[in-house]
């Protein structure tokens, strides 16, 4: 009674196990694990290990894919020729490990197990090699800035590096940068209407953690029409003495100065010195200097410095003393006889021992 079902069974367990051996040898490959992303240090080692699963009949294949394939290995024989390359393969797991010393910025990209099944049947899965580079500011960066008063101003920088660096924006001693703060952070800097204050040195800072960075100064010239203020408005001297009348003068470009009295332009001679002096490429400091001054030398002096944008002018007023002002009378000559230098020191005497009295 029970043979012809024991029979029943054991045929049937039989074709079960046909049918899975059959589809056992009939399995298509199968990539079971791949490495994730690396990110790794200039001189470091990383290695890819691809899992592989019904492929011992087929090809493994590592390859670098990036612009320009470049295969690296096929089964378990590393085909490039660089010592820093390694590949080993473990049996147990069906793994090919494939490591990579003394890691160059070159070495970045996307590397690929693949098993080749026909010629045009592959399957591949990619893993990505991510190298740390410090920033290095690129050349299409801002390097310099020349601009009118009033119009709008756009410094840019760009750096490359991995990770992606962030940029960082710095006035000179720490200054207040024109967006009313001490730093600014993004590749473009914009000034809409800029002003001769926000001249000088702006500082670009790419940093992504890696090395300590990379820093561009960026000059930004303003130019302006020019700006004179006079220490001195009014000053005294006493007849046959020098004294010097000085303007500064703040323009870019630098300014063509002179100097006039009585709508007449003075020049260097026996009455006259006329000097300049830049202490920067805004900065002026003019100076004129009346040579032993004489009654008609008295009155106003007219500084007047003109550049393409404008032009200015200041006023200075030299009216006469009894007593000499030193300096720059000290030490100076008297041009006078000594019959007058007698009776002018008798005559300061007198009016400084009146002055005393009368108090």
């Amino acid at each position: 009674m029970w043979r012809p079902n024991i029979l029943k069974c054991v045929w049937s367990t039989l074709l079960l196990a046909l049918a899975c051996h059959q589809a056992s040898g009939q399995r298509t490959p199968t990539i079971s694990y791949i490495t994730q992303e690396q990110i790794k240090d200039i001189g470091g080692t990383v290695e890819f290990d691809c899992s592989v699963q019904y492929a011992k009949e087929y090809n493994v294949l590592f390859l670098k894919t990036d612009s320009d394939p470049v295969f690296l290995s096929t089964g378990s024989t590393l085909v490039i020729k660089d010592s820093r390359f390694s590949l080993r393969y473990d049996p147990s797991s069906s793994t090919y490990k494939l490591q990579i010393k003394d890691i160059q910025e070159t070495d970045a990209g996307t590397y690929t197990c693949q098993v080749v099944i026909s010629v045009v049947h592959k399957v591949s899965a990619d893993v990505k090699l991510s190298v740390r580079r410090p920033p290095v500011i690129s050349d299409n960066s801002t390097q310099s800035i020349v601009a009118s008063e009033g119009t709008e101003v756009q410094m840019e920088c760009y750096a490359s590096g991995y990770p992606t660096p962030t940029i960082t924006w710095r006035r000179e001693n720490n200054a207040i940068l024109p967006t009313d703060s001490a730093t600014y952070v993004g590749n473009i800097l914009r000034i809409k209407s800029v002003k001769k204050e926000d001249r000088g040195t702006y500082y670009c800072v790419a940093d992504n953690g890696v090395s300590k960075g990379d820093r561009r100064n960026i000059n930004v010239e303003v130019e302006f029409a020019p700006v004179i203020t006079v220490p001195r408005p009014r000053l005294g001297q006493a007849l046959q003495y020098d004294m010097d009348l000085e303007c500064h003068i703040e323009a870019y470009p630098p300014p063509a100065i002179v100097w006039t009295k009585d709508d007449i332009q003075l020049a260097n001679n026996q009455h006259y010195s006329i000097s300049h002096f830049a202490t920067a490429d805004e900065y002026t400091d003019s100076t004129l200097r009346v040579i032993t001054i004489e009654k008609r030398q008295y009155g106003d002096y007219v500084c007047k410095a003109t550049n393409r944008f404008g032009e200015a002018e200041a006023r200075v007023n030299l009216f006469e003393t009894i007593i000499p002002v030193c300096p720059p009378a000290c030490g100076q000559a008297y041009y006078a006889g000594a019959e007058e230098v007698a009776a002018t020191s008798f005559a300061l005497v007198g009016i400084l021992l009146a002055m005393l009295f009368t108090r």
